[in-house]
């Protein structure tokens, strides 16, 4: 009988290990086999806890076989199983195993004694009363222990290609990130870092919380490749001090989201993100006045043109803050206008805003159908944000550019004016400033249709915005420096020396929404913007932040090249915000009217006439002319890179002397590439 006994424990042994190496195959079974598995393991683990428990309690003496019959076993056996297999321990994904299980084990295991419990009392086996309890120490342990070594073995195979990380921050949200990224195999977290004198040397979840001071110990200790920011309601200026402290170590920085878009429901902890554009600008964000931007919208007409764009999309996005009576989008672009109509609507639903948004196609050059659409729609407010204004492609593009600029403003503008628009706000660029490229040119004389405007006997408000680069828009230097990046490199610099103000897509739409209110008519407003950014300080930076090294002895023997490729057709070293030195405050501290000189009504409406006929006629000596003769600080402006222009052969005599002189020889037009003369000396 001993050996039966013995031959049926062994077997149950085998049983247990064989249907622990299956647990740490898990997936690659069918389910039907790990349930099956499972059971075998849980009721070896039931038979060995019931024997320990006699054992301990009575002594070598005797055995659990001599004191239970093999019926009654047996029947505490099937009872266990019924009770795990119906309160779902063999539906329980092991690897996802959290607090929960703890619980649903404290009940099954509970339930599991008291079988136990009946069946001594109704056999009337001489056990004594520790028994149950000592049953009840030994299966918990033994199921949950077998359990949490069947989630290690996952852990571990996981993790073989996993990325070493280090939390920022060891408070709520980063134990709640600690907890996500358990349950998912990308990140395995080596420690948090707090400043928190009360938080350091203690230990979260298996992880201990160290000094800021000890980053760089752990980060060559751990080979960590990412720091995840877990500080969401930290300030602004916190943020950047702490990216500042971490742009010098070969990591990539990485961050949740702000607590605003937590508490908005917008985001989760889990979802990992690069750096806040924000987070890369060297000055704190002005902050918005919401009576200022109330005043045009709340309960008023609000149109937006070129409504798809980067400036655009983010003026439709803060307009919904303010509950306006309605939102009429205009765009040229069907795709453009249908990605913002479906994210600009999914964000009314998820709000709860009651109020139209209307989609509309069609161009800033037809006076007609503006007209219409203000009458019809009763338009109050205008935030004309539709333009050209990639510098190198309106210079290959010249009368396009010039006419989309120009045109553009002059038909939404005095369409406004015919149809008595309150307030008409212009989206306006630093390179109106003293330009050296058509398009910064076409920009200026924008502004001086508005500022002509204005002069005459008219009810609408026209005022002008006039800003920096904004980080992150298409075109800008952010997304491509991001390709460039994830690309292996070399990120590309135009020049050492090249500088330019900076702001984020919603700081510029902010200042855009609050001119309306401050403009008295033919206004030029200009923010504050603080010192400008050098951009390869801004490359450095991202290549920095995204675990990179300029130099090729890295750390981890990773590096981007920086390349230097020359100014571009048009571009200038530094952009400037003012035509002079004549400012005067406004109702925002930080944003500033700039007292500039205009031309008449007759002479701007006339000039804008020559300009759109020389456009049309493709006379571009004309058109740069024109420009030149309105536009303070734009001479000696040649139109060399129009395509059409050099496919012509119109390039004049004088520019073919530069060109020669330079050494410089116009390449077919025809073949499009990201330069359009070559340098023989160079090349």
């Amino acid at each position: 009988m001993v050996k039966k006994l013995r031959s049926r424990f062994r077997a149950l042994y085998l049983s247990f290990l064989t249907g622990l190496i299956w647990m740490s195959e898990g997936p690659s079974l069918p389910n039907s086999y790990r349930v099956a598995a499972w059971v075998l393991l849980d009721l070896g683990v039931v038979t060995v806890a019931l024997m320990g428990a006699v054992q301990v309690s009575l002594g070598p003496t005797y055995s659990a076989w001599q004191l239970l019959s093999p019926s009654t076993t047996l029947l505490l056996l099937a009872a266990t199983a019924v009770i795990f297999s119906a309160h779902g321990l063999y539906r329980s994904v092991i690897r996802y195993m959290g607090h929960q299980a703890v619980w649903d084990l404290v009940k099954v295991v509970s339930l599991s004694t008291l079988i136990l419990g009946a069946l001594i009392w109704l056999t009337s086996a001489p056990m004594p009363k520790t028994v149950p309890m000592m049953y009840w120490l030994f299966l918990f342990f033994g199921v949950g222990g077998l359990r949490l070594v069947s989630r290690r073995l996952h852990q571990i195979s996981d993790q073989s290609d996993v990325r070493s990380v280090i939390i920022y921050g060891a408070g709520d949200t980063g134990r709640q990130l600690l907890n996500a990224l358990n349950h998912g195999s990308d990140y395995r977290v080596v420690a948090f870092v707090d400043d928190n004198p009360a938080l350091q040397d203690t230990v979260i979840n298996g992880r201990p919380v160290l000094s800021v001071e000890e980053i760089s110990v752990l980060v060559a200790a751990h080979s960590v490749r990412q720091v995840l920011l877990a500080i969401p309601s930290a300030s602004q200026e916190r943020r950047r001090d702490i990216i500042n402290s971490l742009v010098d170590l070969p990591v990539r920085v990485r961050t949740i989201p702000k607590i605003s878009e937590l508490i908005s429901s917008n985001a989760l902890v889990s979802q990992i993100q690069d750096v806040d554009l924000d987070d890369l600008l060297g000055r704190e964000p002005v902050p918005p006045h919401p009576e200022l931007i109330d005043r045009c919208i709340t309960d008023k007409v609000v149109m937006v043109t070129g409504a798809g764009g980067s400036i655009g999309s983010e003026l439709c996005r803060q307009i919904l803050a303010s509950s306006p009576k309605e939102l009429v989008l205009l765009d040229i672009s069907e795709f453009a206008l249908y990605s913002i109509d479906r994210e600009i609507k999914g964000l009314c639903q998820r709000q709860g805003l009651r109020f139209p948004v209307v989609t509309l196609l069609g161009s800033v050059r037809d006076e007609q159908r503006l007209e219409s659409i203000y009458r019809t729609f009763e338009v109050d407010t205008v935030y004309h944000a539709a333009a050209y204004k990639h510098v190198p492609m309106v210079e290959y593009n010249v009368a396009e550019g010039v006419a989309n600029n120009v045109h553009g403003t002059w038909s939404a503008a005095w369409a406004a004016h015919r149809a008595g628009v309150d307030t008409f706000v212009l989206v306006s660029t630093d390179k109106a400033v003293r330009p050296t490229n058509v398009m910064g040119a076409s920009k200026r004389f924008a502004e001086l249709i508005l500022q002509g405007l204005s002069q005459i006997e008219t009810d609408t408000r026209f005022c002008i915005v006039r800003f920096g680069n904004v980080l992150g828009s298409s075109g800008s230097v952010v997304p491509l420096f991001r390709e460039q990046i994830s690309t292996g490199g070399p990120v590309t610099v135009t020049h050492p020396e090249v500088s330019r103000y900076f702001m984020s897509i919603r700081e510029a739409s902010q200042l855009v929404l609050q001119a309306g209110a401050l403009g008295t008519g033919g206004d030029v407003f200009v923010l504050d913007m603080g010192e400008p950014v050098r951009i390869v300080d801004l490359a450095e930076r991202m290549i920095h932040l995204s675990g990179y090294d300029i130099e090729r002895d890295n750390l981890f023997g990773e590096h981007i090249d920086l390349e230097y490729i020359g100014l571009r057709p048009g571009e200038k070293l530094h952009e400037e915000l003012l035509l002079g030195t004549s400012v005067t405050g406004t109702g925002h501290p930080m944003i500033m009217r700039a007292e500039e000189e205009a031309f008449d009504f007759d002479i701007i409406e006339d000039a804008a006439h020559r300009l759109l006929r020389a456009c049309a006629e493709m006379d571009l000596n004309e058109v740069t002319a024109i420009l030149t003769d309105y536009v303070i600080g734009f001479s000696g402006h040649e139109p060399r890179h129009d395509y059409v222009w050099v496919k012509q052969g119109r390039v004049g005599k004088r520019v073919r002397k530069v060109l020669e002189a330079e050494n410089v020889t116009p390449i077919r037009a025809d073949l499009v590439g990201p330069r359009q003369y070559s340098n023989n000396q160079a090349e």
